[in-house]
Protein backbone atom coordinates (compact mmCIF):
# COMPACT_ATOMS: atom_id res chain seq x y z
CA UNK A 1 0.00 0.00 0.00
CA UNK A 2 1.77 3.64 -0.82
CA UNK A 3 0.35 5.37 2.25
CA UNK A 4 -0.31 3.81 5.47
CA UNK A 5 -2.62 6.55 6.57
CA UNK A 6 -5.39 5.93 4.32
CA UNK A 7 -6.06 2.90 6.32
CA UNK A 8 -7.54 5.13 8.20
CA UNK A 9 -11.65 4.96 8.00
CA UNK A 10 -12.30 8.60 7.63
CA UNK A 11 -9.11 8.86 4.43
CA UNK A 12 -10.79 6.87 2.05
CA UNK A 13 -11.42 9.87 -0.02
CA UNK A 14 -8.21 11.66 0.48
CA UNK A 15 -6.96 14.53 2.64
CA UNK A 16 -5.49 17.97 1.87
CA UNK A 17 -0.88 17.88 2.75
CA UNK A 18 0.08 19.43 5.89
CA UNK A 19 3.10 18.73 8.17
CA UNK A 20 2.54 16.32 10.27
CA UNK A 21 -0.12 13.64 10.44
CA UNK A 22 -1.80 12.66 14.11
CA UNK A 23 -4.07 9.72 13.74
CA UNK A 24 -6.86 9.49 16.05
CA UNK A 25 -8.92 6.73 17.51
CA UNK A 26 -11.93 8.19 15.57
CA UNK A 27 -10.65 10.92 13.90
CA UNK A 28 -7.28 12.10 12.24
CA UNK A 29 -5.53 15.82 12.14
CA UNK A 30 -3.57 17.90 9.72
CA UNK A 31 -1.29 19.82 11.93
CA UNK A 32 0.36 22.58 10.86
CA UNK A 33 3.99 23.44 12.67
CA UNK A 34 3.67 27.10 11.32
CA UNK A 35 0.57 27.95 12.80
CA UNK A 36 0.89 25.68 15.73
CA UNK A 37 -2.77 24.58 14.99
CA UNK A 38 -4.62 21.96 12.32
CA UNK A 39 -4.45 23.14 9.25
CA UNK A 40 -7.44 20.68 8.98
CA UNK A 41 -9.18 17.43 10.63
CA UNK A 42 -11.32 14.53 9.40
CA UNK A 43 -13.77 12.69 10.78
CA UNK A 44 -16.66 10.87 9.79
CA UNK A 45 -19.79 11.44 12.42
CA UNK A 46 -20.11 8.56 15.23
CA UNK A 47 -18.42 5.89 13.16
CA UNK A 48 -19.42 3.19 15.63
CA UNK A 49 -23.36 3.79 15.54
CA UNK A 50 -23.96 0.44 14.15
CA UNK A 51 -22.21 -1.12 17.13
CA UNK A 52 -22.83 1.21 19.93
CA UNK A 53 -26.20 2.08 21.18
CA UNK A 54 -25.81 4.71 24.25
CA UNK A 55 -24.28 8.41 24.08
CA UNK A 56 -22.22 9.78 26.72
CA UNK A 57 -21.35 13.19 28.24
CA UNK A 58 -19.49 15.58 27.27
CA UNK A 59 -16.26 14.82 28.75
CA UNK A 60 -14.50 18.21 28.90
CA UNK A 61 -10.31 16.97 28.83
CA UNK A 62 -8.79 19.96 27.76
CA UNK A 63 -5.37 19.44 27.15
CA UNK A 64 -2.01 19.45 25.09
CA UNK A 65 -1.72 16.66 22.54
CA UNK A 66 1.77 15.55 23.25
CA UNK A 67 2.20 13.86 19.87
CA UNK A 68 3.31 17.69 18.90
CA UNK A 69 7.00 19.17 20.05
CA UNK A 70 6.32 21.95 22.60
CA UNK A 71 7.93 24.51 20.64
CA UNK A 72 5.26 23.84 18.28
CA UNK A 73 1.78 23.27 20.26
CA UNK A 74 -0.16 26.10 22.17
CA UNK A 75 -1.36 25.55 26.06
CA UNK A 76 -4.06 26.13 27.26
CA UNK A 77 -2.88 29.06 29.13
CA UNK A 78 -2.61 30.56 25.39
CA UNK A 79 -6.50 30.95 25.45
CA UNK A 80 -7.00 32.37 29.10
CA UNK A 81 -8.15 35.81 29.02
CA UNK A 82 -7.73 35.66 25.03
CA UNK A 83 -11.41 37.02 24.20
CA UNK A 84 -11.64 33.47 21.88
CA UNK A 85 -13.26 30.55 22.28
CA UNK A 86 -11.53 27.07 22.16
CA UNK A 87 -13.43 26.44 19.18
CA UNK A 88 -13.72 22.49 18.23
CA UNK A 89 -12.99 21.17 14.74
CA UNK A 90 -14.12 17.95 15.35
CA UNK A 91 -17.24 18.59 17.31
CA UNK A 92 -17.64 16.92 20.36
CA UNK A 93 -21.04 16.28 20.31
CA UNK A 94 -19.88 14.39 16.67
CA UNK A 95 -18.57 11.49 19.01
CA UNK A 96 -20.31 10.49 22.03
CA UNK A 97 -20.28 6.69 21.52
CA UNK A 98 -17.73 5.75 24.16
CA UNK A 99 -15.98 8.33 26.60
CA UNK A 100 -12.65 7.79 25.43
CA UNK A 101 -13.83 8.72 21.51
CA UNK A 102 -15.43 12.18 23.20
CA UNK A 103 -12.37 12.89 25.22
CA UNK A 104 -9.87 13.07 22.61
CA UNK A 105 -12.30 15.84 20.83
CA UNK A 106 -10.54 17.74 23.69
CA UNK A 107 -7.37 17.27 22.35
CA UNK A 108 -5.95 21.13 21.66
CA UNK A 109 -4.77 19.92 18.33
CA UNK A 110 -8.30 19.87 17.74
CA UNK A 111 -8.85 23.79 18.54
CA UNK A 112 -8.30 26.50 17.34
CA UNK A 113 -9.14 30.51 18.40
CA UNK A 114 -13.02 30.95 17.41
CA UNK A 115 -14.83 34.02 18.09
CA UNK A 116 -17.64 33.17 20.70
CA UNK A 117 -20.57 34.62 18.31
CA UNK A 118 -19.10 31.97 16.07
CA UNK A 119 -18.55 29.43 17.85
CA UNK A 120 -21.60 28.98 19.96
CA UNK A 121 -23.76 30.76 17.15
CA UNK A 122 -23.61 29.75 13.05
CA UNK A 123 -21.08 27.48 13.27
CA UNK A 124 -23.01 25.52 16.32
CA UNK A 125 -25.64 25.88 14.26
CA UNK A 126 -24.20 23.71 11.26
CA UNK A 127 -22.43 21.22 13.16
CA UNK A 128 -26.12 20.63 14.35
CA UNK A 129 -27.18 20.63 10.78
CA UNK A 130 -24.50 18.24 9.40
CA UNK A 131 -25.54 15.64 12.23
CA UNK A 132 -29.11 16.13 11.07
CA UNK A 133 -28.12 15.39 7.65
CA UNK A 134 -26.42 12.12 8.68
CA UNK A 135 -29.32 11.18 10.60
CA UNK A 136 -30.92 11.06 7.45
CA UNK A 137 -32.04 6.96 6.20
CA UNK A 138 -30.39 7.44 2.85
CA UNK A 139 -27.03 7.94 3.88
CA UNK A 140 -24.44 5.75 4.65
CA UNK A 141 -21.68 7.94 5.82
CA UNK A 142 -20.80 11.47 6.49
CA UNK A 143 -17.15 13.04 6.15
CA UNK A 144 -16.59 16.22 7.30
CA UNK A 145 -13.44 18.24 6.58
CA UNK A 146 -12.69 21.31 8.57
CA UNK A 147 -10.30 23.55 8.39
CA UNK A 148 -9.13 27.19 10.01
CA UNK A 149 -7.89 29.70 7.13
CA UNK A 150 -5.87 32.47 6.94
CA UNK A 151 -6.25 35.96 4.46
CA UNK A 152 -2.78 37.02 4.34
CA UNK A 153 -4.28 40.18 2.77
CA UNK A 154 -4.95 40.98 6.19
CA UNK A 155 -3.27 41.55 9.61
CA UNK A 156 -2.73 38.14 11.37
CA UNK A 157 -3.96 38.24 15.00
CA UNK A 158 -2.11 36.21 17.76
CA UNK A 159 -2.77 35.09 20.81
CA UNK A 160 -0.56 33.50 23.42
CA UNK A 161 1.30 32.23 26.56
CA UNK A 162 3.84 35.02 27.21
CA UNK A 163 5.18 32.95 30.21
CA UNK A 164 5.95 30.24 27.66
CA UNK A 165 9.18 29.13 27.34
CA UNK A 166 8.96 28.81 23.93
CA UNK A 167 6.95 32.27 23.79
CA UNK A 168 4.76 30.57 21.64
CA UNK A 169 1.92 32.83 19.77
CA UNK A 170 -0.97 31.41 18.27
CA UNK A 171 -2.11 32.86 14.90
CA UNK A 172 -6.35 33.94 15.18
CA UNK A 173 -7.74 32.33 12.00
CA UNK A 174 -9.24 34.63 9.75
CA UNK A 175 -12.61 32.23 9.11
CA UNK A 176 -13.43 28.46 8.74
CA UNK A 177 -14.27 25.96 5.86
CA UNK A 178 -16.17 22.86 6.48
CA UNK A 179 -16.88 20.49 3.70
CA UNK A 180 -19.05 17.84 4.09
CA UNK A 181 -19.39 14.84 1.91
CA UNK A 182 -22.10 12.06 2.19
CA UNK A 183 -22.32 8.66 0.81
CA UNK A 184 -25.53 6.75 0.15
CA UNK A 185 -26.34 3.07 0.49
CA UNK A 186 -25.76 3.16 -3.51
CA UNK A 187 -22.16 4.68 -2.84
CA UNK A 188 -23.35 8.62 -4.56
CA UNK A 189 -21.47 11.25 -3.06
CA UNK A 190 -23.23 14.38 -2.60
CA UNK A 191 -20.50 17.29 -1.49
CA UNK A 192 -21.32 20.74 0.56
CA UNK A 193 -18.57 23.11 1.36
CA UNK A 194 -19.14 26.19 3.41
CA UNK A 195 -17.27 28.99 4.33
CA UNK A 196 -17.32 31.67 7.15
CA UNK A 197 -15.53 34.48 8.91
CA UNK A 198 -14.37 34.26 12.04
CA UNK A 199 -17.28 36.21 13.45
CA UNK A 200 -21.11 36.70 14.16
CA UNK A 201 -22.44 35.49 11.03
CA UNK A 202 -26.10 36.59 9.83
CA UNK A 203 -28.45 35.04 7.48
CA UNK A 204 -28.88 30.96 6.79
CA UNK A 205 -26.67 28.44 6.35
CA UNK A 206 -26.82 27.81 2.90
CA UNK A 207 -26.12 31.59 2.77
CA UNK A 208 -22.34 30.43 2.81
CA UNK A 209 -22.39 27.20 0.47
CA UNK A 210 -19.03 28.12 -1.64
CA UNK A 211 -17.14 26.92 -4.91
CA UNK A 212 -15.03 24.31 -3.77
CA UNK A 213 -12.25 24.60 -6.04
CA UNK A 214 -11.85 28.25 -4.32
CA UNK A 215 -12.23 26.84 -1.11
CA UNK A 216 -8.87 24.49 -1.82
CA UNK A 217 -7.15 27.58 -2.47
CA UNK A 218 -7.67 29.25 0.65
CA UNK A 219 -6.34 25.89 2.57
CA UNK A 220 -3.45 25.37 -0.16
CA UNK A 221 -4.34 21.55 -0.91
CA UNK A 222 -6.69 19.64 -2.57
CA UNK A 223 -10.28 18.04 -0.97
CA UNK A 224 -11.12 14.69 -1.59
CA UNK A 225 -8.67 13.95 -4.36
CA UNK A 226 -9.02 9.97 -3.66
CA UNK A 227 -12.33 9.72 -5.48
CA UNK A 228 -11.47 9.25 -9.22
CA UNK A 229 -11.45 11.16 -12.38
CA UNK A 230 -14.21 13.79 -12.64
CA UNK A 231 -16.84 12.35 -10.58
CA UNK A 232 -16.90 15.55 -8.21
CA UNK A 233 -16.01 17.90 -10.83
CA UNK A 234 -19.79 19.47 -11.16
CA UNK A 235 -20.32 19.43 -7.48
CA UNK A 236 -16.75 20.87 -6.69
CA UNK A 237 -17.55 23.92 -9.27
CA UNK A 238 -21.45 24.65 -8.47
CA UNK A 239 -22.39 24.23 -5.13
CA UNK A 240 -25.83 21.81 -5.09
CA UNK A 241 -28.68 23.10 -2.46
CA UNK A 242 -27.91 22.32 1.10
CA UNK A 243 -30.12 19.70 2.88
CA UNK A 244 -32.56 20.71 5.26
CA UNK A 245 -31.05 21.85 8.48
CA UNK A 246 -33.84 20.34 10.61
CA UNK A 247 -33.84 17.02 9.09
CA UNK A 248 -31.58 16.07 7.00
CA UNK A 249 -33.58 15.62 3.99
CA UNK A 250 -32.49 16.93 0.32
Amino acid sequence: MNDPFQMQRELRYGAPVCDQILTGRHFTIGYSWYFRQAKWTLETINPLAMLVDNAVSRQNHFRADIRIPKRFRASLQAFVGSGYDRGHLVASANHTEVALQNSETFLLSNMAPQHKDLNRKRWLALEKAVRALNGNEQIFETYVLTCPFFDFNKAVETIGDRSDDYGIDLPVPHGFIKSVLAEDFKGRLRLWTFKMANKDQPGELGDYLVNTYNAEQYIGGRFWDRVAGGDLHEQKKDPIPMWDPLDGSF
